[in-house]
């Protein structure tokens, strides 16, 4: 859902550049580069968080825990929106793709939704990292067990 709303967002970006008669904007090399600097450090974070808690058995305190949790599901929301409004920007284009700008912000846009799809893995990643081991959310409690 939330790659839907990046490609409303990169759809209406060049709807609305050429309502107007402007040119879309360029994407600049520093977009996806920052978006691959903070993909490096949510994923060096869920390889931490895993070696400490899944590997080593290891608490940690758990305000730590939740920040990582919230952390992570926002990163992997993140890189869904980057993803899907590169995405649809970058499609924009590819139908002029022989001319150079529209060539360029087809790399380039191609090159962030990567970025932004590493993002989101990252940030799932970092989200399952949390988990703690031996509880499963998912089985009901035992119903024969005393209360």
């Amino acid at each position: 859902m939330a790659a839907l709303f990046g490609a409303v967002g990169g759809w209406l970006v060049v709807v609305v550049c050429n309502a107007f008669d402007l040119t879309a904007p360029q994407v600049p090399w520093t977009a996806p580069i920052g978006v691959v600097l903070i993909t490096a450090l949510v994923g060096g974070l869920a390889y931490s968080t895993h070696q400490r808690l899944q590997v080593r058995h290891e608490r940690i305190p758990p305000e730590r825990a939740v920040a990582f949790l919230v952390l992570g599901k926002a990163s992997a929301l993140a890189g869904a929106v980057v993803a899907g409004g590169y995405l649809v920007f970058a499609l924009m284009f590819v139908s002029r793709f022989d001319a150079e700008a529209p060539r360029e912000r087809v790399i380039r846009s191609v090159v962030a939704v990567v970025a932004g799809v590493a993002l989101a893995v990252a940030g799932m990643l970092l989200e399952r990292a949390c988990k703690v081991p031996g509880v499963d959310d998912d089985e009901p409690d035992d119903p024969e067990a005393p209360a």
